[in-house]
């Protein structure tokens, strides 16, 4: 099972916005954690692989044969949950994945049992005939996922699953999608390093639509070691050390601030000491030129 991303390029309002710029990566089974900014060219990526987009140039090839010939092969291989959550809310949770069955044209007694299964396994069976309207974020985002998983799709695109979800939701949706990603290529496309850090087979960062890197993360943090620093600074000292230096994070005690840094070898911290890297410090590193209006965040 492979899917293949050729020299995929995308733009837009007439080539003044490339959205992807000469794309290309292999992906096998296992979680891919997709990271980067607000507009980093995630969900045109996403939208091109489903064939929603057509590409300027390049190609998508699943074992080898152009996703644009399989046609409707292909479409039935996908599972997809897109950025927004696209519900009715007048709708039950068992009625929208009844609907979303009928759209894939699953058989009735096939997708009688699925969603059943589908509705335990996201933990929604209790409040399967609860109106979506009435549903919280995380149980919206929850039941988006059960219907992407309705055809058992050997490729699952997870578009910001988990946007603008409490600490618990979040933990427990990317639980889930680990327990379900041994036999799926999965595609978690995220600006949140923590839902990915420990369930990616590899992070993939992009930029303006470029691919920066393509590895294992215990790889990516081994390279990162020797290069994040903290330091113990009076409270009074911090304003102008973050205007010099890449901080990550800052954290106080009655004795002033730990600033948390990239480590600059031409610009050296006295009293500095290396600390153990995380993907955050990875993506600070990338991205650091990208404003907080790109959404990233630490948390």
């Amino acid at each position: 099972m492979e899917l293949s991303i050729q020299s995929v390029t995308k733009t837009y309002k007439r080539g003044q916005t490339r959205a992807l710029d000469d794309f290309s990566a292999v992906l096998t089974p296992g979680v891919y954690g997709f990271l980067g900014p607000n507009g980093a060219g995630k969900s045109t990526l996403m939208n091109i692989i489903t064939g929603n987009l057509r590409p300027d140039s390049g190609s998508i090839l699943w074992d080898g044969t152009d996703t644009r010939k399989m046609g409707a092969n292909f479409r039935d291989l996908i599972g997809y949950m897109p950025q927004q959550q696209g519900l009715y809310d007048d709708f039950t949770a068992k009625r929208f994945l009844w609907y979303m069955a009928a759209l894939k044209k699953i058989p009735r007694r096939q997708a009688a049992q699925r969603i059943t299964e589908l509705l335990s396994m996201v933990g929604l069976t209790d409040d399967a005939s609860k109106k979506l309207g009435a549903y919280s974020g995380g149980m919206k985002q929850r039941i988006l996922i059960a219907q992407a998983l309705l055809n058992d799709p050997s490729l699952l695109i997870l578009d910001e699953p988990t946007a603008g979800l409490d600490p618990k939701e979040r933990i427990r949706i990317r639980n889930f999608i680990s327990k379900i990603a041994q036999d799926k290529i999965v595609l978690f496309a995220t600006h949140v390093v923590s839902d990915v850090e420990y369930i990616a087979k590899e992070i993939i960062l992009i930029k303006r639509g470029k691919l920066l890197l393509k590895e294992e993360p215990a790889q990516i943090l081994r390279r990162m070691e020797t290069l994040v620093c903290e330091v113990h600074l009076p409270k009074e000292d911090v304003s102008d050390f973050v205007k010099t230096h890449k901080v990550s994070n800052i954290f106080g005690d009655k004795d002033g601030m730990t600033v948390r840094f990239l480590n600059d070898p031409s610009c050296p911290v006295s009293d500095a000491i290396f600390a153990k890297p995380m993907l955050e410090d990875v993506y600070l590193s990338y991205f650091s030129d990208e404003t907080q209006t790109d959404g990233f965040s630490f948390s």
